[in-house]
């Protein structure tokens, strides 16, 4: 990967949709484009900031970012793709943006504990990867995520997420989205000068 820019960013995650897209999502009925591309549907849909669509078009965007195979869930590996699309991200967009990725997951766990109808809303793919990602969060890990400044942003993102999930759903393409990413690209590095 040559250096990224807040130029070259939009077009980096473009190239990958494009080329990556098509794969499948994790024993899902979308592919993994699809699926990010239903949250941004659904986050837009809802009138949401433009951070939060950003949130939702990329909080999968880790298993793009490292070399899990594809079955790593079957296989019992969680591929801890929020941190590594985090990670990445980071730098980039503002805090809203990589929170709503990196405690994605997290949230999930979250919702599981402090929710008794969340689970029963979760597709069967997500209920096995809840289980290798710790299952629901104990009492004393709900009171520290509790904590988090962006919660309820997060868990916003979170139930789009699980929304996210139907076949044949016609959604705006990558390309759509892109210069609404490059606007919350230029106003946070413009943020941080």
């Amino acid at each position: 990967m040559s250096a990224l820019s807040k130029d070259t960013i939009v077009d980096f995650i473009g190239d990958i949709f494009k080329r990556r897209g098509a794969e499948s999502y994790l024993g899902e009925d979308v592919t993994m484009s699809e699926h990010m591309l239903q949250g941004a549907a659904l986050a837009q849909a809802a009138g949401a900031r433009d951070d939060l669509v950003a949130g939702a078009l990329l909080h999968d965007i880790g298993h793009y970012t490292n070399e899990f195979p594809e079955d790593a869930l079957a296989q019992g590996t969680d591929n801890h793709h929020e941190e590594a699309g985090a990670r990445v991200m980071d730098g980039f967009f503002p805090t809203i943006v990589t929170d709503c990725i990196r405690w994605h997951v997290a949230a999930k766990r979250y919702l599981c504990a402090t929710d008794p109808a969340y689970f029963g809303q979760l597709s069967e793919a997500s209920v096995q990867s809840l289980n290798l990602q710790g299952g629901p969060m104990s009492d004393a890990e709900v009171t520290e995520f509790a904590k988090q400044p962006n919660l309820r942003d997060i868990l916003q993102v979170r139930i789009w997420d699980d929304r996210g999930k139907v076949p044949g759903i016609e959604t705006p393409s990558f390309d759509d989205y892109a210069p609404m990413l490059q606007r919350v690209v230029d106003a946070h590095a413009a943020a941080r000068k």
